[in-house]
């Protein structure tokens, strides 16, 4: 008959409803009692042993104060969430009235001409005690035989009160079957009750979910329309200028560098965007791997110098003198991640930082490896920090007049979660931030000490016979151009179907090919080409994918020996080159 004061909370279980519920009797069943006491003691004052009638009074007091103690207990949080501790003084609660009903049955056996009322009496409250345990099972089930108990024993004492206590059996077995059903029937609503308030709580987080989405699709529409304006309005520009537009001259060098520092920061914007709505669908792949992050953080540094020397920046690197003479050891995590992640990094403090300098520090801890980038920037208060990591916002008191969409350091943030590492953050206003990445080491791995390339040089040490299948006309001229470049001969293919003929016909060297084409698709035609004769069969096959994780999944099982994202850079091609021509190589040395 007793539980926590307070209403069932959210989304209860159908055991807590049943006791709020019975909580909730709680009043009516100190009504009914405080209306059954005066007839109670009218009908105890014809009782000949009154000593009696002062114990049922102290008992009744004893119970009262329990109660108290008992409420004062459940009201604590901790025991709020524990439902067997509250479901355990329920019981003893309702047990205390089983007593109290014994002790008037054992009151009303000695109470002479006032034997039978009384003891009618304790039936009556062994049924109340029954019925006010409905709501919670174990109640029910333990308190009300409790309760009848000693007004039956007391009946069956005396052989003139035999026939009363069969009309007492009879009155036991109808409240309990009747308790018993109602009980069931409670359950039933209550489990529909819970069953709503999940469906009610699913159908809010869907909304919440609905109005992020369109929250960040709206932040996400916004960004990119600035960010792409203001890059096309200064190739437009330029080639304007180019094509003698209104007697202009022809651009100058600043205009041109102005008008590809445009381009390079939308292809950015673009890239980051796509990542970031990939990892939110969780279909971002992660591929982990030992990799040197030595050489890795050299060549970013080699690569952002040019940016630091423009400002004026000091841009130093330290290595653990450790990590720089080993070889054994490799960090492990997915390379092409950590060096995005370390790019925005670095593309970030060279770009906050006014004066000062730039650090990248590479150090052991233990069993992680920490890859530190530090600057003398504006630095960020804890409040700044944690708008800083929200997806398309940027500190208004640093990023002022500066490009970017503010989705550098959330994707960073969601990539280093995916790979199971840490970004650990330490900023102060005025004085500047270090962003550390904490990796997984493994000691046994060993160090390949020839590696990739480390940058890719403007012509291939050997042209390659390349075979290009792309259907978009912009596209294939772009990713011609860079081949043409490096210095390759390209064979152009507009569908799946052709490339497979084509690939079939002609012997080349390397084969290029969009993650979607037309006729049939990219899987298909991969396996396709494999199924043909070598060399046809074993030439390098490079996915050339729009950034879907499904695609590179996908072209990877087919048997593409590396997988290249749009748009494409000189740099990229020839990296892609080398990493299929060595997987390759290793794929034939295994088989």
């Amino acid at each position: 008959m007793l539980s926590s004061p307070v209403p069932a909370r959210e989304g209860a279980s159908v055991a807590e409803q049943s006791l709020a519920a019975q909580t909730a009797l709680l009043p009516q069943a100190l009504g009914v009692f405080a209306v059954s006491l005066p007839i109670y003691v009218w009908a105890g004052s014809f009782a000949t042993d009154a000593a009696w009638m002062s114990a049922t009074f102290a008992i009744f007091a004893i119970n009262w104060g329990a109660f108290y103690f008992a409420l004062q207990h459940l009201r604590r949080p901790d025991v709020q969430a524990d439902l067997a501790r509250r479901t355990r003084v329920h019981v003893l609660c309702g047990l205390l009235w089983s007593v109290a009903v014994a002790q008037i049955a054992a009151f009303a056996d000695h109470a002479g001409p006032a034997r039978e009322t009384l003891l009618m009496m304790a039936v009556g409250a062994a049924v109340l005690c029954l019925f006010f345990t409905t709501p919670s099972l174990p109640s029910l089930l333990i308190v009300g035989p409790a309760a009848m108990t000693g007004p039956l024993i007391a009946l069956l004492l005396r052989p003139q009160t035999s026939h009363i206590a069969q009309t007492a059996w009879g009155a036991f077995a109808l409240a309990s079957t009747l308790s018993l059903i109602l009980n069931q029937n409670l359950r039933r609503q209550f489990a529909l009750a819970a069953e709503r308030e999940q469906l009610a709580r699913e159908r809010a987080a869907s909304l919440a979910e609905a109005e992020r989405l369109a929250r960040s699709k709206s932040a996400l529409i916004a960004t990119l329309s600035h960010e792409i304006r203001n890059g096309l309005i200064g190739v437009a520009h330029v080639l304007a200028a180019a094509a003698g537009q209104g007697g202009r001259s022809a651009p100058s060098r600043e205009q041109s560098a102005a008008a590809l520092t445009a381009a390079n920061d939308l292809i950015t914007v673009l890239n980051a965007t796509l990542d970031q709505e990939t990892a939110e669908s969780g279909r971002l792949m992660i591929d982990f791997a030992p990799f040197d992050p030595v050489r890795l953080v050299r060549e970013l540094t080699m690569q952002i110098r040019p940016q630091a020397s423009a400002k004026g920046l000091e841009l130093h690197v330290f290595i653990d003198p450790e990590l720089d003479d080993r070889t054994s050891g490799q960090a492990m995590a997915d390379a092409a991640r950590v060096r995005q992640v370390l790019g925005a990094l670095l593309a970030n403090a060279v770009r906050y930082t006014v004066r000062g300098r730039v650090e990248a520090r590479v150090e052991r801890q233990r069993e992680r490896l920490a890859i530190a980038i530090a600057d003398t920037g504006p630095g960020l208060s804890s409040e700044e920090l944690a708008e800083a990591f929200q997806p398309f916002k940027r500190v208004d008191r640093t990023a002022a007049g500066l490009p970017g969409a503010g989705l550098g350091l959330s994707l960073s943030r969601q990539l280093v979660a995916l790979m199971g590492a840490e970004l650990v953050v330490d900023s102060a206003v005025g004085v500047g931030s270090c962003f550390t990445l904490l990796l997984k080491w493994d000691e046994s791995a060993l160090v390949d000490l020839a590696g990739p390339p480390r940058e890719a040089g403007p012509a291939a040490d050997t042209p390659l016979k390349v075979l290009m299948a792309e259907d978009d006309g912009l596209n294939a001229a772009m990713l011609r151009t860079i081949l043409e470049q490096l210095g390759h001969q390209v064979v152009h293919a507009q569908n799946g179907r052709r490339a497979v003929d084509l690939a079939r016909a002609v012997g080349f060297d390397l084969v290029m090919l969009d993650g979607k084409m037309p006729l049939m698709d990219t899987p298909d035609a991969i396996r396709a080409i494999r199924a043909l004769a070598d060399p046809v069969g074993g030439v390098p096959i490079i996915a050339v994918i729009g950034g879907e994780a499904v695609e590179s999944s996908d072209c990877l099982a087919a048997g593409a020996d590396a997988v290249m994202r749009k748009p494409v850079s000189v740099a990229a091609v020839a990296r892609a080159i080398a990493e299929a021509g060595a997987a390759r190589r290793k794929a034939q040395a295994a088989a």
